[in-house]
């Protein structure tokens, strides 16, 4: 129990936990005190002194010093009034007074204090032409820097060392002309900054500002909703502010401020003029504008057309991680009771399907077990198949943080990723080779006595079979299947093994594997080992890759499951489906996305209705999905943009962007948040669920909602991990699923006192090659991924300048002895060869990737990665095996 100390602040008894500081004190007893460098999420500086406090006579800056018990503090004397009049006027004698023109007008923190302190004069202003001239920079896409506003509060230098990890600003020069600055003076694109924003975010005055805010209003003007960012799984909460129904800016984010560069600067999207707005008919070549209802009726004839002379079966959908719980419910609601099929699926098929496979067999659920917040406490983190800094950097901020407290970090990852630069181990696995380093890792564990006996006895099944299994799993014989040393392999199996609270978290460089569920299994067993799950700080953590993939799996955008993973297979729930549905559920399992062009290919499956997907990127062997896509009698796509996908379609139907409507976004860690309508969408176009709604009805299920609210109240009725979720619940934070009643708080962190299953399976699993190894003919390794400054197929962030102004094309790493080898220059054009197909692209030379491994982002649809991509299936999840396929390089003649 934490200790507690009395003190008394202008004559008004305090109690507060020892080591608080004196302003946190005071803001507990609702009693202010003026500050500028202090934030409460950065360390304490005591810069601007304004802060100052008298105790016992003395002057102490409040942000910095810690209460004492029985301490007498006063905050607001005359001599502490004149002493911050002194500050203040320091601070103006070199500020430039232009209130008039500066974005920060009325929000800025200066401003405030000068005016609440009356300074209608300055006793210290000099001669102008003493008065610092420092040049404004714009030398980067997003950030407008004007160095002669800066108070030199240090905030922007300590949450880019303390938050973003970075440490590119620091304080430069001596005395009058100390200024903030990069190390050499070099534009932000050329030192390690990410341009996430959280100097913008924390600047107390004009110095740091949006440059696509400028002059677009004034702060007092702009109209604020509350959302969801619509990137990456973290689920970070959002405030829009718009002027004149354009987004003017973004603010918000983890813990209040925290966003990365997409999250804060990619909203433009929203508003290019290549937005989908009216619907569009195949005519000849090309198409043509439709009204709703001819594009609508169209699609509904054909659908039913097909139905009638080929059985439901003949049609299939894809669903969105990018539409909303709401939307994924309705899509799956309308195939299963309007359609009568279960080919129903969406992306998550291809990115952590093994995941919901694998961790349903251990655990009873396929989700997040813990949560964001506890990431700081852990004592060892563990991370594998995650390039989080890129591509879930509100998550990698937390496992920095808790490695500058202290905890142990271990990377097991072919790459070189940012994460592996501040690891205490790094293993470099050959790729593919997953089960056996976890096994390995096991191995250890149990040989040397560091697993969790009592946790193992007490709630876990199937121990003996595991653990003959991992026997023959040595150090040394699992060097030879990886490549990782075996000395190193045992130092981190200890570290891990050691800890009292160790997470994991992984990614899909751990599911997209033909030995994807197995990999899930493997960690599970590891976590069990060793006692970590059911705790705070602990846990098995897939990051979840699109804004709401974990709610469309919730949805049941699934082929054999329905809403809240309730199975098929299970009479009981069908009939409860069934009842409130009024139709009878099929029960055969639909197909999977894999199986679904490969049905188009044979001719099973006649037509498509794609929402939000786009297979012609997202998908492995891309040549095979355009082929199949070809042979479909009938498609209708639902998107936003014009894409890939949408070149096949027979109809395309405009909908509604994240900021154009309703719903709630589902997160990596199982919260459920609202996102809010805060523009009208383009032209005539509408949000999915009224698409789906008019659709269904069209079909002959009539489907009569009024609001997305509603479609939640139906959700929380027949799916019990949502039965305490509604829209008036859901105002603020959100909740984290299960989440069972109206009164339950829900659920931080899973498997508490029980897991779901009831006892936790260990199982055994043996390491299996990948599918397609390298070579003489393919000598490379390929694996895929994500980069930081794009999102899955790039159809958003493609459509912002600055975005695209920093990753402009694909291009391939390569190690530098492998270029070498083969007279590959650094920049120079080359062409990457599979089995499957080529892409030409430009060579980074780079130790970044291993000797015989090479990586290409997957998002650019002009040199998709995924013409190259082997579509071998795990055979129980469906995953391909985006992660490693055979390849090889040949320069380009320029």
């Amino acid at each position: 129990m934490e200790k507690l100390v009395r003190l008394r602040i202008d004559e008004r008894e305090v109690e507060v936990p020892e080591g608080a500081t004196i302003l946190a004190a005071a803001e507990a007893a609702g009693i202010e005190i003026p500050h500028l460098c202090h934030h409460p999420e950065l360390s304490p500086a005591g810069i601007c002194r304004l802060c100052l406090v008298e105790v016992e006579g003395r002057l102490l800056t409040a942000c910095y010093h810690r209460v004492a018990e029985g301490m007498e503090v006063r905050t607001d004397t005359e001599r502490l009034r004149k002493l911050r009049r002194l500050n203040l006027e320091l601070i103006l004698s070199d500020h430039p007074l232009d209130c008039l023109v500066c974005e920060r007008n009325g929000f800025c923190e200066l401003q405030r204090y000068a005016y609440e302190y009356g300074l209608e004069t300055n006793r210290f202003t000099g001669p102008d032409h003493e008065r610092r001239r420092l040049p404004i920079r714009e030398d980067n896409p997003f950030i407008r820097y004007e160095p002669e506003k800066c108070i030199l509060c240090g905030r922007c230098v300590r949450v880019c060392e303390e938050v973003q990890s970075r440490g590119v600003l620091d304080f430069a020069s001596r005395g009058f002309s100390t200024r903030i600055s990069t190390g050499l003076d070099r534009p932000l694109t050329e030192v390690n900054c990410e341009l996430c924003g959280q100097c913008v975010a924390v600047c107390p005055t004009g110095a740091l500002t949006e440059r696509a805010r400028r002059f677009r209003g004034r702060e007092w003007e702009l109209r604020r909703v509350d959302t969801v960012c619509p990137f990456c799984g973290c689920g970070c909460r959002i405030t829009l502010h718009l002027k004149d129904d354009r987004i003017v800016k973004v603010s918000g984010g983890y813990r209040g401020f925290r966003l990365c560069v997409k999250g804060r600067f990619g909203f433009p999207f929203v508003h290019r003029e290549d937005r989908l707005k009216v619907p569009l008919i195949r005519e000849w070549n090309g198409f043509r504008e439709a009204p709703w209802d001819e594009a609508l009726a169209l699609v509904a004839r054909r659908l039913l057309e097909i139905r009638e002379e080929y059985g439901p079966d003949a049609i299939a959908g894809l669903s969105s991680a990018k539409c909303t719980n709401e939307e994924n419910y309705l899509f799956q609601k309308l195939m299963r009771a309007a359609i009568g099929t279960n080919n129903v699926d969406h992306c998550a098929r291809l990115c952590h399907a093994p995941t919901v496979a694998g961790l349903v067999q251990a655990f009873g659920s396929g989700a997040m077990t813990n949560s964001i917040d506890e990431i700081i406490d852990a004592d060892c983190i563990l991370v594998t198949g995650s390039n989080t800094t890129e591509a879930h950097p509100v998550v990698a901020q937390e496992i920095l943080r808790a490695v500058r407290r202290g905890a142990t970090l271990i990377v097991v990852d072919p790459r070189r990723i940012e994460l592996a630069e501040h690891a205490h181990f790094h293993l470099r696995q050959r790729p593919g080779t997953d089960v056996a380093w976890i096994n390995g890792f096991c191995h250890v564990i149990l040989k040397e006595g560091l697993w969790d006996e009592d946790f193992v006895r007490e709630r876990c099944e199937s121990f003996e079979e595991f653990a003959a299994a991992v026997e023959k799993y040595t150090p040394e014989y699992v060097e030879k299947i990886t490549g990782i040393p075996a000395g190193l392999l045992m130092e981190a199996a200890r570290a891990f093994g050691r800890a009292e609270r160790g997470m994991i978290f992984y990614s899909m460089g751990l599911t997209q594997h033909t030995t994807g569920t197995d990999n899930v299994l493997a960690i599970a067993n590891l976590a069990m080992l060793t006692g970590n799950v059911g705790k705070r700080s602990t846990g098995v953590n897939p990051l979840r890759g699109q804004n709401n993939v974990q709610g469309a799996c919730d949805m049941a955008a699934l082929p054999n499951v329905l809403p809240g993973y309730q199975r098929l297979s299970d009479l009981g729930v069908c009939r409860k489906f069934e009842r409130a549905w009024g139709v009878e559920i099929p029960e055969k399992p639909g197909l999977t996305v894999v199986e679904m062009f490969q049905a188009a290919l044979e001719g099973r499956v006649k037509a498509m209705l794609i929402m939000g997907e786009n297979p012609m990127v997202s998908d492995p062997d891309i040549s095979h999905v355009a082929e199949a896509l070809e042979r479909l009698e009938f498609l209708a796509v639902i998107d936003i943009f014009p894409n890939e996908t949408t070149k096949f379609a027979d109809v395309i139907l405009p909908a509604a962007s994240f900021a154009e409507k309703d719903g709630t976004f589902t997160n990596t860690e199982r919260r459920v948040q609202r996102i809010r309508k805060a523009l009208p969408p383009p032209g005539v176009a509408r949000p999915d669920w009224e698409i789906l709604c008019e659709l269904s009805t069209r079909l002959g299920y009539p489907m009569g909602y009024s609001h997305p609210g509603e479609i939640m109240e139906e959700i929380a009725s027949l799916v019990p991990i949502y039965g305490g979720i509604s829209y008036e619940r859901l105002e603020g934070e959100g909740l984290q699923w299960p989440c069972p009643s109206a009164d339950h708080p829900g659920t931080p962190y899973l498997h508490r006192e029980r897991f779901v299953r009831g006892k936790g399976r260990f199982h055994a699993v043996e390491f299996r090659e990948p599918a397609e190894l390298p070579d003489a003919e393919y000598p490379l390794t390929l694996t895929t991924g994500r980069v930081l400054y794009h999102f899955h197929s790039r159809t958003m962030t493609g459509r912002v300048e600055g975005l695209q102004e920093l990753v402009p094309e694909a291009y391939v790493e390569i190690n530098p002895a492998d270029a070498e080898r083969l007279g590959i220059r650094d920049g120079a054009r080359v062409r990457v060869v599979s089995r499957r197909g080529a892409i030409e692209v430009r060579a980074m030379v780079t130790e970044r990737v291993p000797v015989g491994t090479v990586f290409v982002p997957f998002h650019f649809g002009e040199a998709a990665a995924n013409l190259l991509t082997n579509p071998a299936l795990d055979p129980r999840s469906k995953i391909p095996e985006f992660k490693v396929c055979a390849v090889r390089i040949e320069p380009v003649r320029e």
